[in-house]
């Protein structure tokens, strides 16, 4: 006889090896450093990971779907007596809702955070290249243009959302279009909204209340009869930073979903060494 096995002693018989057993080890837990306990007594506001960059898929108001990359931003507070945060689990959140990413969407992301980290406060800020379809104005040519977004949400005792959205646009100065002879210096300049709002409020929604502020819009696909067309547009609407800046507000004030809203228009001087700039900031609650 051997260790570990078994010889038949009826020679008729064939010999068979019966496998040692192997005593089960308990598996011993790995260790938790994050969980460990701090003793410096300092407690962190955000604490998470940074310049995720992630595919989300986005309603959008036509009933369709928009496949887009996001760079997200997921932060969580961290109290005095705990060492670090256990950082793997905002991504396998992320996991779980990126196929369907709303403003209806930030709030339970922002939920489940606080709870699988077991925080006190929540943050979320993504930020997003949406394309939206537009028609020249005159060849009805059409392309896609460009918008940038950003959700921007944080769940600290109460909910908060933030939709943002950059829409470059045309302005043509008024002061140079009444000194000149002929012609006016004209620019383009970037309108940045950020707005809280109640209801549904789609991001087609807030770029059109946007581009209408300014002198004209700009387009991705142009043909020549719809050049003219924008640029005598702008100049029957000629507009100063401070006038995009006031039409805008009064829009945002006229539309009864928007409860709060942060705008400013930089506007990219065409005939001076510097940027035009202005900001306006209302809390409609």
């Amino acid at each position: 006889m051997t260790t570990g096995s078994f010889l038949s002693k009826d020679p008729m018989k064939t010999n068979t090896q019966i496998p040692a057993v192997t005593p089960q080890k308990t598996p011993q837990p790995m260790p938790d450093v994050q969980g460990a306990s701090d003793k410096r007594n300092v407690a962190i506001d955000k604490v998470g990971v940074k310049n995720v960059h992630y595919p989300i898929t986005l309603k959008q108001s036509c009933g369709g779907d928009q496949h887009t990359v996001a760079t997200i931003n997921l932060y969580v507070s961290l109290p005095k007596h705990k060492k670090g945060t256990h950082m793997s689990r905002f991504l396998e959140i992320l996991n779980q809702h990126h196929r369907s990413i709303t403003p209806a969407q930030i709030i339970p992301i922002l939920h489940e955070m606080k709870t699988k980290l077991h925080a006190d406060d929540a943050h979320i800020e993504m930020t997003f290249p949406y394309f939206i379809e537009k028609a020249a104005p005159v060849s009805g040519a059409k392309g896609l243009m460009d918008y940038v977004c950003t959700f921007e949400g944080a769940s600290n005792g109460s909910d908060d959302f933030i939709l943002g959205v950059k829409a470059p646009a045309t302005s043509l100065c008024p002061c140079s279009k009444e000194i000149s002879a002929y012609g006016a210096h004209n620019q383009r300049c970037e309108i940045s909204a950020r707005v809280r709002f109640k209801g549904n409020l789609w991001i087609e929604d807030l770029v059109k209340i946007m581009e209408s502020a300014a002198s004209a819009p700009v387009y991705a696909v142009l043909k020549r009869p719809d050049e003219k067309f924008v640029t005598e547009q702008a100049y029957e609407n000629p507009k100063f930073v401070e006038d995009i800046i006031r039409d805008l507000a009064l829009a945002l004030d006229a539309d009864d979903r928007i409860t709060w809203y942060s705008i400013q228009s930089e506007n990219f001087e065409s005939i001076h060494n510097h940027n035009a700039y202005a900001l306006i900031e209302r809390d409609k609650r």
